[in-house]
């Protein structure tokens, strides 16, 4: 013990011992017997003792509360560190010699509330993450019932590892959150510019899909449910769009088509132009408000009914003018119109009301239509009848051009002309492969389609096969001639050997002139080809595979006609190379 503490019990003693002095006085005085004295005595030690023990029980206990309070501090510390994931702050010594209870106490407190107090700041970033989290995951779920009152956090685990995990969390779904406003947002610009042009309300179908879509500035609901709904508002606006696109397009062909038959002024085209435009466009194509509202279409529409009516006011002009492009079409290809009836009977009919015209113009349109595709199928055959007929040009002009005593003199463009034979020579020696691979070509296009190819009436291949067969007989013609030639080459020979003189330089008259070969050119030799077209009146309800049968009387006059167009050809052909051989 230190002074201080001997100093006071020997003080502590000293006054007891007086007191107790004082107290044999008093029981002296008193006249106490030594039996209570020794009673008295005895009590007073036991009083002591009591009070001696109540004093160390209490330390007892203060001191275990101490350890307790160590121990309850350390757990605590240990807990908080594990929770957060760190390393234990306190490590309790085992030396006796390392301070009493209360100085270690005092150093675990101030370690204790520093990690409490750390812990709490790690807690209300743990809260601050998860209210985030749960925030958007209630806006992506569609839920609006959201009190932080609800978040919980797990104690057990305020990690940096955990809270970095929140944080990935977080981050993921603020990118989800990003990319479905940008999904909204694109619906949003979609929608609007398919209203601009349907002509209806943005805002008002905005809101059809959620309340929340229509506020420009406030926050959008980004449920599935939302974006669903608005991809499928967005959908059905697209299918209206694609039929009234096809209502448009079908009344912009209906007004081409009305404008085209009524020939209608370039000035009154013009102000459907931004129609008749768009009359092959594509869906995307189509951005200009109020293309597709209601309304425009409906004045499109009263604007087609304005064109049928006056359409129905010219249907005769009309019925006229389709009849005339059809025999011009006809024309063009060497077709025979097909006859049905006479159109002055339909215009009278048409007057008196007995026949619908519009079902007039129909057919007339239908047989336009079926008389455009076949000549387009019969083109590529009409391109070589035209060579062929082109090299029969210059076949004709060689005749004339051999038939000339005069051809060989020099004169003013004799160069170019004997040029022109040349070529036109060269021309007619590929008249037989014309011929040829035209009759291929013919058999070719009638197998494939069932019907004859007429030219102007007359079927193609009787044409080349009589053309051929009349080459062939002049030709052997040409040959005889020869031969005649030859024998009078003899008979002059022997006539001199016999009486020594010459006979006459003139031709002998029983030596036939070989026949001319004039036909006037191509137009004529064209002419010359044609059967008689019969009326092209009686066409209008003609059946669709009716042909025209040229009458036999009119055959046999062309084969004539063709007949000597060859003969003249030939015999003029035999006698230019004669000619030619001779010089």
């Amino acid at each position: 013990m230190s002074n201080l503490q001997s100093e006071q019990l020997l003080q502590m003693e000293t006054t007891c011992g007086s007191l107790l002095y004082e107290l044999q006085i008093i029981w002296n005085e008193v006249g106490e017997s030594d039996k209570d004295r020794d009673k008295m005595l005895l009590e007073l030690e036991q009083e002591c003792l009591e009070v001696y023990r109540r004093k160390v029980d209490q330390a007892n206990r203060c001191r275990a509360q101490l350890r307790q309070a160590i121990a309850d501090s350390e757990a605590e510390l240990a807990a908080i560190c594990s929770a957060m994931g760190e390393r234990p702050v306190h490590i309790r010594q085992s030396d006796q010699n390392a301070g009493s209870l209360k100085e270690e106490l005092s150093k675990i407190v101030p370690q204790l509330e520093e990690m409490k107090k750390r812990k709490l700041d790690r807690k209300n970033n743990f809260l601050e993450v998860l209210e985030e989290i749960q925030i958007i995951s209630s806006e992506i779920n569609g839920s609006t019932e959201y009190s932080s009152s609800k978040t919980v956090v797990d104690e057990t685990d305020l990690s940096l590892r955990r809270l970095e995990e929140l944080h990935r969390q977080l981050h993921a779904l603020q990118t989800e959150k990003s990319d479905r406003l940008k999904q909204i947002q694109d619906h949003l610009c979609t929608l609007n510019s398919l209203c601009l042009v349907l002509g209806m309300d943005f805002k008002q179908t905005s809101s059809e899909v959620h309340p929340s879509l229509d506020d420009s500035e406030g926050c959008k609901n980004i449920s599935n449910d939302t974006i669903e709904r608005l991809a499928a508002a967005i959908q059905k606006l697209r299918e209206v769009k694609l039929q009234r696109m096809q209502r448009l397009q079908d009344l912009a062909s209906t007004m081409l088509e009305l404008w085209n038959l009524m020939d209608t002024p370039i000035e009154e085209q013009q102000m459907f132009q931004n129609i008749t435009c768009n009359i092959a466009a594509s869906e995307h194509e189509i951005t200009e408000p109020n293309t597709l509202s209601v309304d425009f279409i409906n004045y499109v529409e009263a604007e087609v009914s304005r064109l049928e009516e006056l359409k129905s006011s010219k249907m005769k002009e009309l019925v006229l003018k389709k009849r005339s492009e059809l025999e011009e079409i006809c024309r063009k290809t060497h077709m025979v119109l097909e006859a049905d009836s006479a159109i002055d009977y339909v215009i009278e009919a048409i007057d008196s009301g007995d026949v619908d015209p519009a079902c007039v113009l129909d057919q007339i349109e239908l047989q336009v239509a079926k008389v455009k595709e076949e000549a387009f199928s019969r083109k590529e055959i009409l391109e070589k009848v035209d060579k062929w007929l082109f090299a029969c040009d210059e076949e004709c002009w060689l005749e004339e051009y051999n038939r000339d005593e005069n051809r060989y003199n020099a004169g003013r463009g004799a160069h170019l002309t004997l040029k022109r034979a040349e070529k036109a020579r060269a021309l007619v020696n590929k008249l037989p492969a014309m011929v040829d691979a035209l009759a291929s070509k013919t058999i070719a296009w009638e197998k494939e389609r069932g019907i004859d190819f007429t030219y102007d009436g007359i079927p193609l291949l009787s044409m080349l096969e009589e053309y051929t067969i009349l080459r062939e007989e002049k030709e052997q013609e040409r040959r005889r001639q020869r031969d005649q030639k030859k024998i009078q080459g003899q008979l002059i020979a022997e006539q001199e050997a016999l009486y020594g003189s010459k006979p006459s330089p003139s031709k002998p008259q029983s030596v036939k002139k070989a026949p001319r070969m004039s036909t006037g050119g191509a137009s004529n030799r064209r002419l010359s080809m044609q059967a008689p077209k019969p009326d092209p009146l009686h066409s209008i309800k003609a059946t669709p595979h009716s042909r025209p049968t040229p009458r036999k009387a009119d055959r046999i006059h062309q084969n004539e006609q063709l007949s000597n167009y060859l003969d003249d050809g030939f015999s003029a052909l035999s006698s230019g190379e004669d000619s030619a051989s001779s010089t």
